[in-house]
């Protein structure tokens, strides 16, 4: 599934056949539940939630629901994410089963936390990428 450049998560959502719209909608409403005061936002073409910054994007795709919690939100839960596909920051909810609901509960409650935690030490995602200085 190519997805058009939305600007908005609704138009995201909308472009998408009816089966694969209750999907995204699903993860929207599971996010937006858990953490209402977060941005919703398109960055990379795909649905972000930020809050003190990124919490978790998610996007369609051919054959699954693309869940990107971060590498932190994949490591934390690296056991209980065992019976999907998984890469460093990504998991993949296949189209033909049932969202695992409390488990994105779990990794969303967690990734607030963390961008809480991090926002009360005074740092951001923007803040903790390296400055590049000009040697002289």
């Amino acid at each position: 599934m190519k997805p058009s450049v939305a600007s908005t998560i609704d138009q995201y959502i909308g472009q998408f056949p009816a089966s694969v719209r209750r999907r995204l909608q699903e993860v929207r409403e599971l996010v937006r539940g858990l953490v209402p005061e977060a941005e919703e936002r398109i960055s990379y073409r795909m649905p972000c939630f930020y809050l003190h910054g990124v919490l978790v994007y998610f996007a369609a795709h051919t054959g699954h629901i693309g869940f990107y919690p971060t590498p932190s939100g994949i490591s934390a839960f690296r056991n209980e994410l065992a019976a999907y596909e998984c890469s460093k920051g990504a998991v993949q909810f296949p189209l033909d089963t049932p969202l695992p609901a409390g488990l994105i509960r779990k990794i969303v409650r967690f990734r607030r936390a963390e961008n809480v935690a991090r926002a009360a030490a005074g740092s951001t995602e923007s803040s903790r990428k390296p400055s590049r200085r000009r040697s002289t």
